[in-house]
């Protein structure tokens, strides 16, 4: 084993949305930080959410009035700081009698229209479905219904441009290095880390340490202390939560929250153009978080809420596609896996002679505030002084003028001629300002490089390589982007070939 070969204030363990947003806000302040990520950048839990930032509506069913005040707070700084990834999104409720009395519903919507503050979204209000054109893909006995706001995000490009953010700061991203053990020696953290690419070890020292590893925050924690988060007196609960991708149920850009008898919610959202996304389940796990899958039970579970619903029956045979990711929820010994809190909780130990922070439970939508506090108990142990600062800075590619992507996207027209209208588009949404550096000089659509199919261009694959830390197709067509679900069939087998550096480029599609 090598000798520690850097020196670092924070390694932090995990690059999911925590992992990624706590590494963001050290280097800000000016510490010296390494994230090591095992695998890709929100490789599991944070790109398998149900892609909501909001404060979330049930919970003021459980009287959870402090988490969704603070997500409804960091809903409207994130739809500030990332205004090409994150935007409004209309929902429609229909009343149904499991949704309780029409007043009692009127006043958790009015409610939740207030508990955040000034918000720039659309109030609430009740609705007539056969009146609107959210109604029109209902049975007719849905005769009324509600509306409501909240904000759309892809949710995996949220962690990689809080890395990109971080690394621009001066942070180190190690993706594909696992953290193999850790040990404190005199007052430092000695961390060995296994480059996957390579297979080689290294060990690097640290003043504090960060356990974010999500669903492996338990293990992670007893290899390093010997102590497992729940004999430390914090306990984990892992639930699965799975979505199904569905052709397009509705022409209309409303998504749908839709109430089961069981009292759990379901959404269906238009999703990827072409597309409805169906979720989320609330189920117990227990395994190894890495092979998590949907099962058949669930799939049918989803199909038969939408059902329930809409004219057009759902079957499991029009799933085109499924994702299921395990959330670490801390647990608050709640009977039911979907009434488990979706807070945090932030864990300091420092027997070990220096400081080591575990994070447990949260949701994506609170991660800025969940960093921001995870540096309010490492500052004096690391004589850090500098303030808080992420609440008022732009994400990478969010620095448009007023967060007015509308009004900044028409004037890309006029900067991008030459680039198809879906291209410009997309180019907008997944990189924003950032645009200007992916396209550079090009004057064509030629001059992007060869088209890998689905208008993927190696000026893309360029970039993502050299700011975004992707190394594979499904990097690129799972992670970075959502295009797996839109390009041909030989598109992923021709970026992997990119990828190996063979130039095979002959039977491109």
């Amino acid at each position: 084993m090598a000798s520690a070969s850097a020196s670092y204030d924070l390694v932090v363990i995990g690059g999911g949305i925590n992992g990624a947003g706590i590494a963001r806000d050290a280097a800000g302040r000016g510490l010296r930080v390494l994230l090591c990520e095992r695998d890709d950048l929100a490789a599991h839990t944070s790109s398998a959410s149900t892609k909501l930032i909001h404060g979330g509506l049930r919970y003021l069913a459980s009287y959870e009035l402090r988490l969704v005040r603070k997500a409804l707070r960091e809903r409207e700084l994130l739809l500030q700081a990332a205004p090409h990834i994150i935007w409004p999104l209309r929902f429609v409720m229909p009343h149904t009698r499991e949704l309780g009395s029409r007043w009692m519903v009127r006043l958790g919507l009015a409610l939740y229209d207030r508990l955040g503050g000034p918000t720039r979204l659309a109030r609430s209000g009740a609705v007539r479905l056969r009146e609107h054109a959210a109604g029109a893909p209902l049975h007719a006995d849905f005769a009324d219904g509600y509306v409501y706001s909240d904000c759309w995000v892809q949710d995996s490009r949220l962690v990689v441009i809080n890395a990109q953010d971080a690394g621009e700061r001066g942070a180190r991203i190690a993706t594909r290095t696992a953290c193999t053990g850790a040990s404190c020696r005199d007052g430092r953290w000695q961390v060995t880390l296994h480059h996957a690419a390579t297979g080689e070890e290294e060990t690097v020292g640290a003043r504090a340490l960060v356990n974010a590893a999500g669903p492996w925050v338990d293990s992670v924690q007893e290899g390093i202390t010997g102590d497992t988060a729940q004999r430390a007196g914090h306990r984990l609960r892992l639930v699965k939560g799975s979505h199904v991708i569905v052709p397009r149920l509705f022409e209309h850009d409303c998504a749908y929250l839709l109430q089961n008898p069981d009292g759990r919610v379901v959404f269906a959202i238009p999703y990827e153009g072409d597309y409805t996304l169906i979720g989320t389940t609330d189920e117990p796990f227990t395994g190894d978080p890495a092979t998590v899958g949907i099962s058949a039970a669930e799939t049918e579970y989803l199909c038969a809420t939408v059902t329930r619903y809409f004219r057009q029956p759902v079957r499991p045979d029009d799933v085109l596609w499924s994702y299921a990711g395990v959330r670490p929820l801390y647990d608050d010994a709640a009977t039911d896996a979907s009434a488990v809190t979706r807070d945090y909780v932030l864990q300091r130990d420092d027997a070990s002679g220096a400081p080591l922070v575990s994070v447990f439970g949260g949701k994506i939508t609170t991660y800025r505030q969940l960093a921001e506090d995870a540096m309010g108990l490492l500052a004096e142990p690391l004589g850090c002084t500098a303030p808080a600062w992420t609440a008022d800075a732009a994400l990478p590619g969010g620095d448009i003028p007023d967060a007015d992507f509308e009004r900044w996207f028409a004037g890309l027209h006029r900067a991008y001629p030459f680039l198809p209208a879906g291209l410009l588009w997309r180019y907008a949404r997944n990189y924003g300002t950032r645009i200007a550096t992916l396209v550079g000089d090009a004057r064509s659509v030629a001059d992007l490089g060869t088209d890998f199919g689905g208008g993927i261009h190696e000026a893309e694959l360029d970039y993502l390589v050299r700011h975004e830390w992707a190394r594979t197709a499904d990097d690129v067509l799972w992670r970075r982007s959502r295009m797996g679900l839109h390009v041909p069939g030989a598109t992923r087998a021709a970026i992997e070939r990119w990828f190996a550096g063979d130039g095979a480029a002959s039977d491109l599609p």
